[in-house]
């Protein structure tokens, strides 16, 4: 989940996005974005009159203007042009005004990206969020039912169902896997024994990374347990991972008085019950082939605002655990498209594919026995080969949810 920087009380958490320029050229470190070339708003506007599920959305700083306030059921297309000057993010939440069902995040300034998606017949609601901050500028939003059929088709119908399957597999495995690396976490963390505590904290959230994108997509939830200090709104209480987090490696924490026996058991007890209510919601959950791919680009997503900066894990410097198991979580939606993708773009399927080695071997150079080294220890030349690295593997990993729909 993106979200704005301020200033944190007794730190000021560094630059945290930072854009592509107009020509995709990078500015510091690249983000992860498939940059497209920018439309002008007349070419825009005879696009979407000819192609009713092919939408654009005009954003600013105070704006979220989309081409058409309704479409017909299928395969949408909402091509997002940040025409402000803050990096904005455009959503596609549910009825209730929570549930995320598509975004694109980190469009910068003159920057053009897409959002591609099936989606079913439905009152929805659309949002920009400039600063990537608050609620957005949100509107209402219809999909009429076009009679045409939703699902896959052909041979497709097989090979849909079984990345689905194993989607699902996946993340009720990883579900499970977090419960219970939170229940021993929780228990080292409230006997005192902090040493066991921060050797335990890293291992355990990769389960919760590796399905980060749908953990984000109850947007009740997300906030109760991986908010960081940074993104706090006035008044929000602060709770979940990183609270405590700050808790256990207060060392770059000014003036700041640990918490007592009592408050650590208040804040361990929340962090189990709300990972009991993710672990509830994925039950019910299956997955679409642009929703798998969809969320496999927002996990890139998730390295570029985060990991790659070393701003996720502010406190322990943990943020290269987090890194492989967005790489591993994406990889896992992606390997479970490729019999479709094979298909439909075998070309496709090879250059990512072979982005995501270049990754891995990056990341691999990093390991410290059973871990990873520490941010604060890698060069700014280490992180910039990432980062271009991860840059990469976006550009052609953007394109997976259009291939396979």
């Amino acid at each position: 989940m993106t979200r704005p920087n301020r200033r944190a009380g007794d730190f000021v958490v560094p630059t945290r996005v930072l854009v592509f320029a107009s020509s995709c050229a990078v500015l510091g470190l690249p983000l992860l974005a498939g940059c497209t070339d920018n439309t002008s708003a007349g070419d825009s506007g005879a696009a979407a009159s000819a192609n009713p599920r092919a939408l654009t959305v005009q954003a600013t700083d105070s704006e979220c203007k989309l081409s058409a306030a309704s479409a017909p059921s299928g395969a949408l297309t909402f091509a997002v042009t940040n025409g402000g000057t803050k990096v904005t993010e455009f959503y596609l939440y549910g009825e209730d005004g929570m549930r995320i069902v598509g975004e694109v995040e980190n469009i910068g300034p003159g920057i053009t990206r897409e959002l591609v998606m099936k989606v079913a017949p439905g009152n929805y609601i659309t949002a920009c969020k400039p600063g990537m901050a608050g609620d957005g500028i949100r509107a209402p939003f219809s999909v009429s039912d076009s009679g045409e059929e939703q699902g896959p088709s052909g041979n497709d119908v097989e090979l849909v169902e079984q990345a689905n399957q194993n989607y699902q597999r996946y993340v009720e495995d990883q579900t499970e896997q977090l419960v219970a690396g939170t229940a021993q976490f929780v228990a080292a963390y409230k006997a005192g024994k902090d040493d066991e505590a921060r050797a335990i904290y890293p291992v355990a959230r990769m389960h919760w990374e590796r399905i980060e994108t749908v953990a984000e997509s109850f947007g009740d939830l997300d906030p109760k347990l991986d908010l960081r200090e940074a993104d706090l709104e006035p008044g929000q209480k602060w709770t979940g991972w990183h609270r405590i987090e700050k808790d256990l490696w207060p060392a770059r924490a000014k003036n700041y008085k640990q918490l007592s026996k009592a408050e650590r058991v208040v804040y361990s007890d929340d962090l189990v019950k709300n990972t009991a209510i993710l672990q509830d919601r994925v039950e019910d959950l299956t997955y679409t082939a642009d929703e798998i791919a969809n969320g496999s680009r927002g996990l890139l997503d998730e390295v570029a605002t985060g990991k790659v900066t070393g701003e996720e894990e502010y406190w322990s410097r943990t943020d290269l655990w987090d890194f492989q198991a967005n790489i591993e979580g994406a990889l896992v939606g992606f390997e479970g498209l490729r019999p479709l993708l094979k298909q439909k773009d075998p070309e496709l399927d090879s250059q990512i594919a072979a982005k995501f080695a270049a990754v891995q071997a990056l990341l691999d150079a990093q390991r410290v026995g059973d871990g990873f080294k520490t941010y604060d220890q890698l060069s700014q030349a280490e992180i910039r080969e990432l980062s271009d690295a991860v840059n990469a593997l976006s550009e052609p990993l953007s394109k997976l949810a259009a291939a396979v729909v």
